[in-house]
């Protein structure tokens, strides 16, 4: 049995050796091969590396807004939501922990001497458990300011760093609108592009914001759920109590009040009617073809999913075309394999006269086509780390992907057998005669 392993051993390591000598007697034309090769890898490992590199960072960009989050957004002004509707929602909908009114708006702000429009967010005292945004400096404002409209507010992590010029800016006042503001606090950063760019914002209580933005109403509620299933849950909840709201559900209609001019007959129930556009025509009312067209429900968790499938989807089709590249590449060893077999038919005659069994120069010229894509494999992974490197140097959104890294490598090392087995054959099958009198 030892005899047995150790005369394979000695076969196999005498085919390697013979291989590796094949490859080397034709230096540019086995380099013309491997280029071929590690063309096609770098190919399929850079462009999977930029399209994971995007997929992430839009998942980044949903996640940075905070998980089981649901936002309510009025898409016209004539249906924007009572602040107390989202203490309601709390109530009525089963698996909501909490929620927040949100006013978006702008103001004049002065620091200084400087002075400039920036974008103001209205929201309660629980914005930093709904959004998962902790603070770097500072603390939230409180219930009681909100209650109480208090002219405080908490500045994103560029607002705070640009005002004091890198020193904490809590307890430092400013202007806003013609009111003067004392920074309480100082939100962590979220980075370019996440969290709907709240670095460059600033958060007051949503009682002040409505001042001065000169409204009694909100166009967003943000509501929090306890986990993604109760996400799902609350927006199919949230979607029927405002389908009742707008009076589209006909299904759960609503006693008509007495000064409609509807029907007198006892028990007679008629739609929520909606009330009209401010500054118009007392009879002029949204269109109502369906409640997403005035109230839109968005699960955050939902956004990310689909995201994550669609940017799946693009990194998969870039590897696709890219892996063009390595069917070229395989072709290429084919090529030269049967061109060495045609080349190296003396060689073969000798061998197989000297005692090489058909298995061994079977062994030889796979192992010449698995070297030649071996080291195309090295180089193209090197280079396509390389270019992601250089992509990522011009803003492009890269990571380095494993998955594109055993991919690639996996399928060129495959063609490279794949297409060297029928020159192998061909020439572990020429007959030892023949080969001698060629």
């Amino acid at each position: 049995m030892g005899r047995t392993l150790r005369s394979l051993w000695v076969r196999f390591w005498f085919s390697a050796q013979m291989a590796g000598h094949g490859i080397l007697s034709n230096p540019l034309r086995s380099a013309l091969t491997i280029l071929g090769v590690a063309i096609g890898v770098a190919s399929v490992v850079s462009l999977m590396g930029i399209g994971e590199g995007a997929r992430q960072a839009v998942v980044a960009q949903f996640k940075s807004l905070g998980t089981n989050v649901i936002v309510v957004r009025a898409q016209e002004k004539a249906v924007e939501f009572e602040p107390e509707e989202a203490a309601e929602l709390v109530e009525r909908v089963e698996g909501l922990e909490m929620a927040t009114p949100v006013v978006h708006t702008k103001g004049l702000m002065r620091w200084r001497r400087s002075r400039g429009k920036i974008d103001i967010i209205g929201v309660n005292h629980l914005f930093p458990e709904i959004r998962d945004h902790s603070l770097l400096a500072g603390h939230f404002f409180t219930k009681w300011h909100v209650e109480q409209r208090s002219p405080v507010a908490v500045l994103g992590y560029n607002v705070g760093v640009g005002l004091m010029r890198g020193r904490n800016p809590v307890g430092q006042t400013f202007t806003l609108e013609g009111r003067t503001f004392r920074v309480i606090g100082v939100l962590t950063k979220k980075g370019k592009g996440n969290g709907e760019g709240i670095d460059d914002k600033i958060l007051i209580p949503y009682t002040t914001a409505q001042r001065i933005a000169e409204k009694t109403t909100v166009e967003e509620i943000w509501a929090k759920a306890g986990s993604e299933t109760e996400a799902d849950l609350a927006v199919v909840q949230m979607g029927r109590i405002f389908r009742r709201k707008l009076g589209l559900d006909q299904r759960a209609p609503t006693p008509a009040p007495p000064d409609q001019g509807g029907p007198e007959r006892p028990g007679e129930l008629q739609p929520v009617p909606v009330p009209a556009k401010p500054g118009g025509p007392k009879d002029e009312l949204p269109v109502l073809s369906s409640s997403e067209d005035l109230i839109t429900i968005t699960n955050l968790n939902q956004l990310v999913d689909e995201a994550n499938k669609a940017n799946r989807v693009m990194t998969l089709l870039l590897g696709g075309i890219a892996a063009v590249s390595l069917l070229v590449g395989g072709l290429g060893i084919m090529n030269i394999m049967l061109v060495a077999v045609t080349e190296r038919t003396g060689e073969i005659g000798v061998r197989r006269a000297l005692g090489a069994k058909q298995g061994d120069l079977l062994v030889q010229f796979l192992l010449e086509a698995l070297y030649l894509s071996g080291i195309g494999s090295i180089a193209g992974i090197a280079a396509g780390i390389w270019g992601i490197n250089l992509f990522a140097q011009y803003g492009f959104e890269t990571a380095v992907s494993l998955e594109a890294i055993e991919i690639a490598a996996g399928v060129a090392l495959g063609s490279g057998l794949l297409f060297g087995v029928y020159p192998a054959i061909s020439a572990s099958s020429v007959p030892p005669v023949e080969a001698l009198r060629r």
